[in-house]
């Protein structure tokens, strides 16, 4: 049921807020994507996606948010300051085989971090899930360590759920959930 809805949802994105704009990626956004993917913290608390180069970060856009805009109608999306156009960061929504709820992601360029650029991104995000898709419930996977997420994610109105078991490379991550 979920599922089909979903599936029946044009594509799309959440749009403006006061401060920000969430679009699709596109293959234009590489040289940002690099940057992104290969941040410190990005690689720390996100994972690597193999991201060394523009070619790998167009064929990440593509095979990673473009292919799930196609089969979901929402992925990660471009979040840009709407006073300069530049990208700072993405958020959006995933659907992950392991999860049985959608889950909100984001990161943001370090140096744009600290401004509740992210908070307003995922507000902005999760309004959208619930109007559009009309989910309500997602979730969220972060790392304990990352005090910094799971405060976003509490001021978000998200609540810690679980332990999930450890991946393949042995990480335990924890589940929040948002119902709204």
């Amino acid at each position: 049921h979920r599922a089909a809805a979903m599936n029946a949802v044009r594509r799309g994105a959440p749009g403006a807020t006061a401060r920000l704009t969430l679009r699709e990626l596109e293959s234009r956004d590489a040289p940002f994507i690099q940057q992104l993917l290969t941040e410190p913290a990005f690689l720390r608390y996100i994972g690597d996606r193999g991201v060394r180069d523009l070619d790998s970060a167009r064929r990440y856009i593509e095979h990673g948010p473009r292919t799930s805009y196609a089969a979901n109608g929402f992925g990660l999306w471009a979040v840009e300051r709407r006073d300069t156009g530049a990208p700072i960061g993405i958020c959006g929504l995933l659907k992950r085989d392991t999860l049985d709820d959608i889950d909100i992601g984001y990161a943001l360029l370090c140096a744009h971090g600290g401004a509740g650029f992210a908070l307003e991104a995922a507000e902005a995000t999760l309004a959208w899930a619930r109007k559009v898709l009309g989910v309500h419930r997602v979730v969220a996977i972060v790392m304990p360590d990352n005090a910094r997420s799971i405060r976003l994610l509490e001021r978000l109105g998200m609540r810690f759920e679980r332990c999930l078991p450890p991946d393949a490379a042995g990480v335990a991550l924890s589940l929040y959930a948002w119902s709204g």
